[in-house]
C-alpha cells in the first residue's frame, strides 16, 4: 500500500517528508522518491531523488546530495516545499526510472501517485504523438506529461491539475508540486481506491495517504472524498470539486493515541477497513500483471508445473474465499479444485499423492488446523502452497511458494479486505496457471505442425478448447478497484435496511454459481458481529428445505447480478427470488446496475456494477459486508471484537 507525505511551510521540508513515510512503512514498498524544491540560478527548481530498496537508501541519497548541493533549503523567506513516496511496483518494474517522482520533460511539475490509470496506454500514445519522450513504463507518467502540456499552453497550476484529473479513468490519488507556483501542493482524490489526508498546521499544510504519515505534527485533518481537489499552502487549504465548484470540509481532531490514529476517520477498523479495499485490491495486484499483454508473474510463489489437482484447506471466511476460487482456477486454468475445512481435512484420508498441489489460505498464516491440514499434504507428497497476510509466518515457512494479500494489517476481527484480496489472488493464481496451460497448447500445436508440415492444422486441444482467456482475464484487472471504489460509494441504503430489520431473528442468503459461497460469507458475516442467526445456501437448494423457513418475518438476501461476456445463473436465480415472493418473503436483492426488472421482484435492492463473471464475488461480498456493518452498529454490538471469537484461531 503505497505511501504518500506532503509539505509545504516554514520548516525543512525532506526530514518531514522522510519521518512520515517511515511512520508509512507497514504498508509495504519496493522504492521511495522525494522531490524537493530548492533555489537554482533562475530562481526554484524541482530536484528529485529516487532509491530501489528500503527508506535507508533514498536517505543515503538525501544526505550525498546535500554534500554536494549544499542545502535543499530555498533563499530565506521562502516556503520549503516537497512530496515523497513509497511504491509498490504496478506498471514496470522495480527501477529507479519507475518509481515516484516522476517528472515533466521541463522539468517543471513533479507527481506522486496511488493507483492504476486505465486508460494509460491511449493517453501514452496521444502525448508520443506531440513528441512527448517517456522515460519510464508506469502509469503515472501520463499524468505528470498531460500537466506539463496544460502549463505550457498557460493554464496554472490548479487549472492544468482539474483538466488532467478529468482525463484520467480509474481510482487514483495524486499529489501535485511545481516549480512554477512553488507555494502550494495540489492533491486530489479520485473514486475510493486511495486515501487522501490534509493536515492544518500554523502557517503550513500537510498532505498523506494515511493520518500516521503527519499525525506527529498535527492532530487537525481533511478527509478527501471521490473527485475531490485540494490546493494546499502554508496559509490554508481550499477543495474544489473536480467540476470547479468551492466545497467546505470537516475538520477532524485526532487523538495522539496509535489506535485513534489508525482508525482516522471511521467508528471502528472493521468499518476502515472495508473501505480501504480498493487500495488493498490495487496493492494485491501492483507489480503482477501487464496490463498491455495480459502476463501475470506471481514471484513468491515458484511454480515448477501445472499440478494435476489442487487441494484448498482454509477455516472460516478463508474457506469461502477458496470456494470462490475453485470456480476461477476451473474456468482458466482447467485444474479441478477441491474445498474443505482444515479442521475437518486433517480427520480423514485424502487421496492426495505427488502432481497436487495443496493451498492453504490463512490470513493470520497461524490458523492450527488450516497448518495442519498444510502438512498433511506435504506428507502425502502435493506441492504446498499458502495465501497469506502476515508474512514470515508459519504458513509461509512451511509452504514450498506463497502469494502475500498484500492488504496491510487487519485488525477487526471480522475478515473484510483480506476476503476479497485473498480471492484476487487465486485470480492471478488461476491466470499463471491458465497461461501456462495455453504456452503448453501452443507448443504441442508447433510440434504438430513441424512433423505434418504447416498445412496440417491440428484441432484444438480439449484443454485449448475449454479455457476462457487467462490473458484477457487479466487485463480485466486493471478496472476492478475502480469497481470496487464504486461500491464503497456513500449508499443510505444499508443503514434503511438495518433500522426496518435489525429486530428479526433469522436471515437467509441464496447465490447461485460463483456466488453461492458469497452468500454464504454474508451469512457468516451477520451472524459474527450482530448475533442474528443467518444462513447461506446455494438458491437451487432452496426447496430442499430452506423453503419452509420462509414466512412474512424473514429477510431473504438474494444475489442476482448480471455479468458482462457469460453469464450462467442469472435466470435461475430470478426464478427463486419468484418462489421467495410468493411465500411473502422480504427479498432484498443485490443486483447489477440497470437491470431495473428486478425492481419488480424484490422489496429492497442493492446496485452494483456490472463487471465480468469471475469478478462478480469481490463486488457482491462488499454489500454483504457493509449489511453486516450497520446492522451491528444499529444493534450496539462490538463491532471489531465481537463475542467469543479471535482474529487468530491458533489452537484447535
Amino acid at each position: 500500500m503505497c505511501g504518500i507525505v506532503g509539505y509545504v511551510g516554514g520548516r525543512e521540508a525532506a526530514p518531514i517528508i522522510v519521518g512520515g513515510l517511515r511512520k508509512l512503512e507497514y504498508r509495504g514498498y519496493d522504492s521511495a522518491g522525494i522531490a524537493l524544491l530548492q533555489q537554482g540560478a533562475d530562481g526554484p527548481e524541482i530536484c528529485i531523488e529516487r532509491a530501489t530498496g528500503k527508506l535507508a537508501n533514498l536517505e543515503q541519497r538525501l544526505l550525498q546530495s546535500q554534500m554536494a548541493a549544499g542545502s535543499w533549503r530555498l533563499a530565506a523567506g521562502q516556503f520549503q516545499l516537497g512530496v515523497g513516496h513509497t511504491r509498490w511496483a504496478t506498471h514496470g518494474g522495480v527501477t529507479e526510472e519507475n518509481a515516484h517522482p516522476h517528472i515533466s520533460m521541463d522539468g517543471d511539475v513533479a507527481v506522486v501517485h496511488n493507483g492504476i490509470v486505465e486508460n494509460f496506454i491511449e493517453l501514452k500514445y496521444s502525448l508520443m504523438a506531440e513528441g512527448v519522450e517517456f522515460r519510464s513504463e508506469t502509469d503515472t507518467e501520463v499524468i505528470v506529461q498531460l500537466l506539463a502540456r496544460y502549463l505550457n499552453q498557460g493554464l496554472d497550476l490548479e487549472a492544468a491539475a482539474h483538466h488532467t484529473f478529468a482525463q484520467l479513468r480509474g481510482s487514483q490519488a495524486i499529489v501535485v508540486v511545481s516549480a512554477r507556483e512553488p507555494d502550494k501542493l495540489i492533491a486530489a482524490r479520485i473514486g475510493n481506491a486511495g486515501g487522501v489526508v490534509i493536515g492544518l498546521g500554523d502557517g503550513e499544510g500537510f498532505v498523506a495517504s494515511d493520518v500516521p504519515g503527519i499525525l506527529e505534527h498535527t492532530r487537525r485533518v481533511m478527509f478527501l472524498d471521490d473527485r475531490d481537489v485540494a490546493v494546499v499552502t502554508a496559509a490554508g487549504t481550499q477543495i474544489r470539486t473536480l467540476g470547479g465548484g468551492s466545497i467546505s470540509k470537516t475538520v477532524h481532531s485526532i487523538a495522539w493515541d496509535p489506535i485513534s490514529a489508525e482508525k482516522g476517520e471511521y467508528r471502528h477498523f472493521m468499518q476502515k477497513e472495508m473501505f480501504e479495499q480498493g487500495r488493498a485490491i490495487t496493492d494485491t495486484i501492483r507489480g503482477r500483471v501487464n496490463f498491455e499483454t495480459g502476463e501475470v508473474e506471481l514471484g513468491e510463489l515458484a511454480i515448477k508445473e501445472i499440478p494435476s489437482r489442487i487441494y484448498t484447506v482454509a477455516c472460516g471466511t478463508s474457506l469461502h474465499s477458496g470456494m470462490v476460487g475453485k470456480f476461477m482456477i476451473e474456468r482458466l486454468a482447467h485444474v479441478s479444485v477441491e474445498t474443505d475445512y482444515g479442521s475437518e481435512f486433517r480427520y480423514r484420508d485424502p487421496m492426495i499423492q505427488p502432481g497436487m498441489a495443496m493451498l492453504g489460505i490463512t490470513q493470520s498464516g497461524e490458523t492450527a488446523d488450516t497448518l495442519a491440514a498444510m502438512n498433511s499434504g506435504r506428507e502425502h507428497g502435493a506441492t504446498v502452497w499458502a495465501i497469506i497476510n502476515a508474512i514470515g509466518s508459519q504458513a509461509e515457512r512451511m509452504a514450498d511458494g506463497f502469494i502475500p494479500m498484500r492488504t496491510g494489517p487487519e485488525i477487526g476481527v471480522c475478515s473484510t479486505k483480506t476476503f476479497t484480496a485473498s480471492i484476487v489472488d487465486q485470480y492471478l493464481l488461476a491466470c499463471v496457471l491458465g497461461q501456462r496451460r495455453m504456452r503448453g497448447s501452443e507448443a504441442e500445436k508447433s510440434e504438430v505442425r513441424s512433423q505434418k508440415g504447416e498445412g496440417n492444422q491440428p484441432p484444438a486441444t480439449s484443454h485449448q478448447s475449454l479455457l476462457s482467456d487467462p490473458f484477457e482475464a487479466a487485463k480485466q484487472l486493471a478496472h476492478l478497484p475502480h469497481w470496487v471504489g464504486r461500491v464503497l460509494e456513500p449508499n443510505s441504503i444499508y443503514e434503511e435496511l438495518a433500522s426496518l430489520y435489525h429486530d428479526r431473528e433469522h436471515f437467509l442468503f441464496l447465490g447461485r454459481g460463483i456466488n453461492y459461497p458469497v452468500a454464504l460469507e454474508g451469512a457468516l458475516k451477520l451472524k459474527e458481529i450482530s448475533y442474528i442467526h443467518a444462513e447461506g445456501y446455494p438458491a437451487g437448494e432452496m426447496k430442499h428445505g430452506p423453503i419452509a423457513l420462509i414466512d412474512e418475518r424473514m429477510p431473504v438476501v438474494c444475489i442476482a447480478t448480471r455479468s458482462s461476456g457469460r453469464d450462467t445463473v442469472y435466470e435461475k436465480m430470478v426464478s427463486q427470488i419468484e418462489q421467495v415472493k410468493a411465500r411473502g418473503g422480504i427479498v432484498i436483492v443485490v443486483a447489477t446496475e440497470g437491470d431495473t426488472a428486478i425492481t419488480r421482484k424484490a422489496n429492497h435492492v442493492i446496485w452494483v456494477p456490472e463487471v465480468p463473471e469471475l469478478l462478480t464475488p469481490v463486488i457482491t461480498a462488499i454489500p454483504m459486508q457493509r449489511l453486516a456493518y450497520e446492522f451491528a452498529v444499529r444493534r450496539g454490538c462490538d463491532v471489531d471484537q465481537p463475542r467469543n471469537l479471535a482474529k487468530s484461531v491458533t489452537v484447535e
